[in-house]
This record gives C-alpha cells, sequence and structure tokens, in this order.
C-alpha cells in the first residue's frame, strides 16, 4: 500500500491515440504519475503526456522486472490490437508483480449491409486472398509485413504508411501519411488512384474507418485481417472508462 504522500505509479503500454489521449488526461490526476512506454516502432510517435520511454523491455520477463524496479503500481496495456506480443507479455509481467492490469482496446468494426469483406486470420492470408481481378491494392497494414505481397508481380500497390517500409515492394507507390483520415480523402484516394481492391487489418477505432465507408460506396473488396487471440484480462472500450478504472485503483492504494 502507498502512502498518501506518495504518487502512484502507473504505466502505459501506448502506441495508439487512445494511449496518448488517456496519458494527457491521467497526468491531470495529482495522485498519478504517469510514465508512457513507446515500442519504437515509428519514427516520429506522438509525443504522450508525462514521462515515456521507447524501446522493448525484452519479454516478460524483462517487463517484471521493469515493473518491480520502477515501483509501477498500476499497468494499462493501450497497444494496438495487433501487437498481440506485448499485449500478452504484459498480462504475465502484470501477474508476476501483482499488479492491477487493465487492457484499453477499441472496438472491432463490424461488418454493414454493402460490405464486401474477405474476413481472413493472417496478413499471409490477406496475400493469398486478393480477388483474382484485382490488379490495383490499397494495402492498409502498416509496414512492416509486406513481403507476403511482394511475390505478387501482376498487382500494383498502393502502400500507405506512417514510416517508410523497408524494403519498399517492387511495384507501386507509397504514401506517407498518418490518420484520422476524412471520408472525402478516402473517396478521392480510391478514385484517383483506381483502387479495386483493399486490404486491412480490422483494427477499430474512427480514424481510419473513412475507408471502410468509402469502399461500401464504390463496391470495392476489402480483404480483412481479423485480430489476433488476446489474453483475459479486466478491459474497457474507452479512455473515459479508463479513467474510471485509474480512479476505483486509486481509492484502493
Amino acid at each position: 500500500m502507498t502512502s498518501r504522500a506518495e504518487k502512484i505509479r502507473v504505466l502505459i503500454l501506448g502506441g495508439t491515440g487512445d494511449a496518448v489521449e488517456l496519458a494527457a488526461q491521467a497526468s491531470a490526476i495529482p495522485q498519478l504519475e504517469v510514465m508512457t512506454s513507446l515500442a519504437g516502432r515509428t519514427r516520429q510517435p506522438s509525443a504522450p503526456a508525462g514521462n515515456s520511454r521507447i524501446g522493448g523491455f525484452g519479454g516478460a520477463t524483462g517487463l517484471t522486472t521493469y515493473l518491480q524496479a520502477q515501483g509501477i503500481n498500476l499497468l494499462i496495456d493501450a497497444t494496438h490490437p495487433f501487437a498481440a506480443q506485448i499485449s500478452w507479455n504484459a498480462a504475465i509481467a502484470a501477474a508476476e508483480a501483482h499488479i492491477p492490469h487493465l487492457m484499453l482496446v477499441r472496438p472491432m468494426w463490424q461488418k454493414a449491409l454493402g460490405d464486401r469483406w474477405i474476413e481472413v486470420d493472417s496478413v499471409e492470408a490477406a496475400a493469398a486472398a486478393i480477388p483474382e481481378g484485382a490488379k490495383r491494392v490499397f494495402l492498409t497494414i502498416g509496414r512492416q509485413q509486406l513481403a507476403p505481397f511482394a511475390p505478387l508481380y501482376s498487382t500494383w500497390f498502393l502502400i500507405r504508411s506512417i514510416d517508410p517500409p523497408e524494403p519498399p515492394l517492387p511495384l507501386g507507390k507509397i504514401l506517407l501519411d498518418r490518420g484520422p483520415f476524412s471520408l472525402e480523402q478516402e473517396r478521392s484516394l480510391l478514385q484517383d488512384y483506381q483502387i479495386d481492391a483493399i486490404v486491412s487489418k480490422n483494427s477499430g477505432g474512427d480514424a481510419t474507418y473513412a475507408k471502410v465507408i468509402a469502399a461500401r460506396e464504390r463496391n470495392i473488396p476489402i480483404v480483412m485481417v481479423q485480430r489476433p487471440a488476446m489474453p483475459v484480462a479486466d478491459q474497457v472500450s474507452e479512455v473515459d472508462s479508463a479513467l474510471d478504472w485509474l480512479k476505483q485503483q486509486i481509492s484502493k492504494l
């Protein structure tokens, strides 16, 4: 139990817009000292409020050691829904360190009337599931899992990512951009580049959902990669709910 004079230390595993918003609002709570950890995969990440660190921990064992060495009292996993490994590591480390653990996970997109989704379980499966007639494909899966698409020499790819992919695909164009994206932007993009299929991860949230609406309007199929399995943990879907959880935990410490 912490004394009233001590601040309660919360570690936020970040990398999402929700994590940035949570850090900003949590930093305004007088009893809290907020640290946000970023994986370092983006060259110029959005700077969170409070303290921050960049880089991995060395697996679940390394994260456990960090939590104990830094005297972390609370752990919130607000990483990307596809960052499954760090989420599993967080669940293990929180249990080992005997500290409360929360997952802030945005809801998945749900298929709506008019959507032409081809649902697959992995990026590799997505590369194999691109419709045969699709020749101009919009890849919106980030920059780190492009290798499965490299053998598709007859397909032209429009790749949107925050940082340049390394190495780039042999055929296509790279758009360096960061969401949120408006519906008008996505409509123009699909039309200007004559896109006839999209590959996306079911990331959820509002920042990149406009492409789903634009594809629906143009009757364009989306190869939709489903989320990986996540650990069982206390879970909320909104920043306000995470703040409520923090306040509840403060009252217990």
